[in-house]
């Protein structure tokens, strides 16, 4: 090739390689114009590791897939590539063989004797070296160096924007992950299922294997309590010692280490690591200002090397940052409603000791006078009136326990579903009450425990706030069932409130708490002199 044409397209191969962004297609594209302006027959491009030893990449021009299949493994770095990667120098050789440095072809390699090596320097560090060999016309000559050189440098400037687009386009993308990442996070409050969203989410973020998250246990232990990716049923549930193992260790230290060998690292715990053949790891810690409350535990990146980058550590932090908010109010949430429960349950005690103690404490005292009027009666006349009496107090005895025993937990409930219950609550109310109360299903089969609970006591709890605050004459109770949810709607026609007035002795709170842990929601529409109307619906998953 004359060497105007060589320098022109020099200058073309410079523009080419400029405008490429993909870092893949520049290597390749490198490959093929050194090839072409050398006339070389066989050209190949190296990409040094990061511990700048050996090759992680070999892209090759002039070998045919089968060519490439028959010889196996590609090069590491040994021999004359090695020499480049030790000392990054130009090597120009008229035969391969000569050089003391060389070593012998892998079978079925094709035959080459002529070899110019020139590196490419990215600020002053090798980032790979450009092959050259068998020459079309004779050995490789000063102007190929001096060309292949200059191809070089122009290649240098081409990959680091190649490779700053490449990083600033994956670091975009890993925030509009993030972000996405966060909004999921902020709409799960359920601990148990925001640990497992927490680790499908940063699994898929940095491409690990595997990721758990160990979270404190008593005796300074660390248990964990989700995990995903392969072999994460072996794992889970695990208990960890923190003095004993890497998680703990990073939990006490509060910083996030990367792990390049799991095996060669003396803190990490074994019984965590060799179940599921991890070989790699990043141990991040989650901190809630400041406070340590769990560690996040990513495993072997996917790809030929399990060895996780900087900027895998980078992003699993950011994540980390924002999933220990969301876990800390997660564990609030969960801590503040399991108080709320206790403070109902302690309400609910209180009460049924003042309907055992004012009532029918009060009633089995009365029986225990009439025994002693029985035995005190002188004739039969006297003592069989004497027997009637504590026979009908025995019975009013028996009713209101089982009215307690009811209102704790109907058996029918249980038994017959949520339906036959409310008959019975609405026979027992209106008799009561002396109330008319109207009862409209539209549902036909069982509801899931929880819900048929929640509903029942919702009911139940609107009942007796309309007794105790509506003077209302008539209740309807109506409930609905779709394909996503159901619904039951109390509603009377007494004397109303104002919503938005103060509702403490209503308890509306403990309606809307009993729906929220199942998803639900409630709605109260009322005005003074117009009656309430109340909506609890309860989804179906």
């Amino acid at each position: 090739m004359p060497e105007t044409d060589r320098l022109r397209g020099l200058v073309d191969a410079g523009i080419a390689l400029s405008s490429e962004l993909s870092l893949d297609d520049l290597l390749q594209k490198l490959v093929e114009t050194a090839a072409g302006l050398t006339g070389a027959r066989y050209a190949a491009l190296g990409v040094i590791d990061e511990s700048g030893t050996e090759l992680e990449r070999f892209l090759t021009t002039g070998i045919d897939p089968e060519t490439h299949a028959a010889i196996g493994e590609l090069p590491r770095g040994r021999g004359i590539l090695g020499a480049l990667i030790t000392d990054a120098t130009p090597l120009r050789l008229e035969s391969i063989g000569d050089d003391p440095r060389s070593v012998s072809f892998p079978a079925h390699h094709p035959p080459m004797r002529g070899f110019l090596g020139v590196p490419i320097l990215l600020r002053g560090r090798a980032y790979g070296n450009l092959y050259l060999t068998e020459k079309a016309d004779g050995p490789f000559t000063a102007e190929d160096q001096e060309l292949v050189e200059t191809l070089a440098s122009q290649a240098a400037v081409a990959i680091e924007n190649a490779r700053l687009y490449e990083a600033a386009t994956n670091w975009s993308a890993q925030l509009e992950a993030l972000n996405e990442v966060g909004t999921a996070l902020a709409g799960e409050i359920e601990l148990p299922r925001l640990l497992q969203l927490i680790c499908r989410r940063l699994r898929g973020l940095i491409g690990a294997r595997v990721v758990n998250i160990a979270l404190p246990g008593p005796d300074r232990t660390l248990r964990i309590e989700a995990a995903d990716g392969a072999g994460a049923e072996e794992i889970l549930g695990l208990q960890l010692e923190r003095a004993g193992s890497k998680s703990g260790r990073v939990l006490e230290r509060r910083r996030a280490e990367r792990v390049d060998s799991l095996a060669d690292d003396a803190e990490v715990d074994q019984q965590a690591t060799q179940p599921i053949e991890a070989r790699t790891g990043l141990y991040v810690p989650l901190l809630a200002a400041a406070r340590p409350i769990g560690v996040i535990v990513a495993h072997d990146k996917a790809g030929e090397d399990p060895r996780f980058t900087d900027d895998d550590l980078r992003v699993a932090e950011t994540f980390a940052t924002r999933a220990a908010v969301a876990v800390d109010l997660s564990a609030r949430v969960a801590g503040d409603a399991l108080r709320r429960v206790v403070e109902a349950q302690e309400l609910e005690r209180r009460r049924l000791a003042r309907e055992l103690h004012d009532q029918t404490g009060q009633e089995l005292t009365s029986v225990l006078l009439g025994l002693k009027a029985v035995e005190e009666a002188t004739g039969d006349a006297e003592r069989a009136e004497a027997l009637a009496a504590v026979r009908e107090q025995v019975v009013e005895t028996l009713h209101d326990v089982r009215r307690l025993a009811v209102e704790l937990r109907p058996k029918a409930l249980d038994d017959f579903g949520l339906v036959p219950a409310l008959e019975r609550l609405r026979d027992t109310f209106a008799e009561q009450t002396v109330m008319r109360v109207d009862l409209e299903s539209q549902i036909r089969d069982r509801l899931p425990a929880d819900v048929e609970t929640a509903l029942y006591r919702i009911v139940q709890e609107g009942l007796t706030n309309i007794v105790k605050h509506a003077q209302a004459s008539a209740v309807s109770i109506v409930l609905r069932r779709s394909r996503s949810a159901v619904t039951a709607l109390i509603e009377d026609d007494g004397r109303g409130f104002t919503p938005d007035g103060s509702t403490d002795g209503l308890g509306l709170l403990g309606m809307c708490e009993r729906l929220a842990l199942l998803g639900g929601k409630l709605k109260v529409e009322s005005r003074p002199g117009a009656g309430t109307t109340i909506v609890a619906e309860v989804p179906l998953s």
